[in-house]
């Protein structure tokens, strides 16, 4: 089968490097020949540019020009390149002269080779960079943010040189059409279980200003991630915020009581008890965190006993044991309600008065909250699982067939219908 790499790049009022970027990606093709790839597809898809950039790129034959009428931005420009590529082999870059055409024979490599999916130009992986140091800084924190809700390691999510297999794009679709495209990818293919390897390139300071804003983009990114990353495995999200919520209210508790002696009755105990709705907090999150996970895995129509979902926290799942910690939970609250009583600490000429009841109460809520979600994720993942049962009970149904005489039970090979996703 030969290979042919169709390489998009998006230019918006890119006037004056754009011939540049051209000729540097159509002198590549002896050296993709070398690695296995025979055809080299260039497509610019000029995004309602104002400038001479359209007129430029027309001047080379060999290139496919786009014209979008209305500015669509970044992500708009690919997508649009993909949808006009022929090749086997998806890759885009920039059209300023940042990011190394030269480096796409190796960035192929990995996936003629070694059967990856996705390859990333990684600009944070030890090649020359001249990246700023504000944006070397922004990049770090996001793809440290993805490496950690993913479970899988990047060092470069917002890279704008990658190379894919055509047929991943059902699997990464959609996709934004701004300048969150990247990030938003990278986490996409971590979620989808995507084999995604990286390459590290050499990255160069651009040619005229660049359209990123680090504030205004920064943001988007950030937000963006954090939603995609929900949409896959939300307790990884909202686990670790109910973790740190759990650590922050035993330390704020740890606090009162080291330095408890130095407060007033009233103080100290308001100090216990902010760290115990903290924690609580922290546990509702984590709660509902693990049940919107089944919820998700209904919408994707996968396994979750089969990890196809997203990595969780921990190595066994933790809402397997929300059942017993939930009546736990309320069943201490009504025994330190009881004791309260018993020892008369709710009388209004105890210290705090107060104290007992709301702990009880807190306890008790938060046992309830415990519980309900065990008994929804039983339902869930019973749900989750019911097509995959039925297509295993289609699959070995014997049926009776009336002969002559008699009946012979013979197997009858069941067709689901398909599946939509």
């Amino acid at each position: 089968m030969s290979n042919t790499l169709s390489v998009i790049i998006p230019a918006y009022n890119e006037e004056n490097g754009i011939a540049d970027i051209i000729e540097r990606v159509l002198s590549i093709k002896e050296p993709l020949a070398d690695v296995g790839v025979s055809g080299l597809e260039l497509i610019v898809v000029d995004d309602a540019s104002q400038d001479r950039t359209a007129e430029i790129v027309a001047s080379y034959p060999e290139v496919v020009l786009v014209r979008h009428t209305v500015n669509q931005n970044y992500g708009a420009a690919i997508k649009t390149g993909f949808r006009q590529a022929k090749g086997n082999l998806l890759a885009f870059l920039d059209a300023d002269g940042t990011y190394p055409p030269e480096a796409y024979p190796r960035l192929c490599q990995p996936i003629l080779e070694d059967g990856a999916d996705l390859v990333i130009g990684s600009r944070m992986a030890g090649a020359d960079s001249e990246m700023p140091l504000v944006r070397r800084i922004g990049n770090t924190i996001f793809a440290t943010l993805v490496s950690i809700i993913s479970n899988r390691r990047v060092t470069d999510s917002a890279s704008g040189q990658r190379v894919l297999r055509s047929d991943i794009l059902s699997h990464l679709y959609p996709l934004p059409d701004g300048l969150n495209f990247t990030p938003v990818m990278s986490t996409r293919a971590m979620h989808e279980q995507i084999n995604v390897v990286e390459v590290p390139i050499t990255y160069s300071e651009r040619v005229g200003r660049s359209k990123l804003s680090v504030v205004h983009d920064g943001i988007r990114f950030l937000n963006t991630i954090l939603m995609t990353a929900l949409t896959y495995n939300p307790v990884r999200i909202m686990g670790l915020a109910g973790l740190g919520l759990v650590g922050l209210g035993l330390l704020v508790g740890l606090l009162a009581v080291i330095f408890g002696g130095t407060a007033k009755p009233d103080g100290f105990f308001a100090y216990l008890f902010a760290g115990l709705v903290l924690a609580s907090a922290g546990v509702n999150v984590f709660a509902i965190g693990a049940a919107f996970n089944y919820i998700v895995s209904l919408f994707h129509k996968r396994h979750i006993r089969q990890g196809l979902l997203g990595r969780p926290i921990f190595s066994a799942p933790l809402e397997s044991h929300f059942g017993w910690l939930g009546l736990i939970a309320m069943i201490g609250g009504g025994l330190v309600y009881g004791l309260a009583v018993w020892q008369n600490w709710t009388s209004p000429t105890s210290a705090a008065p107060w104290f007992a009841p709301a702990v009880s109460t807190v306890m008790v809520l938060t046992g309830l909250q415990l519980l309900t979600s065990w008994l929804l994720i039983i339902v869930l993942a019973e749900l989750s699982e019911r097509d995959a049962r039925a297509e295993e009970d289609l699959g070995e149904t014997l049926v009776s067939v009336e002969g002559k005489g008699s009946k012979a039970s013979q197997p009858v090979e069941a067709v689901a219908p398909p599946v939509v996703t």
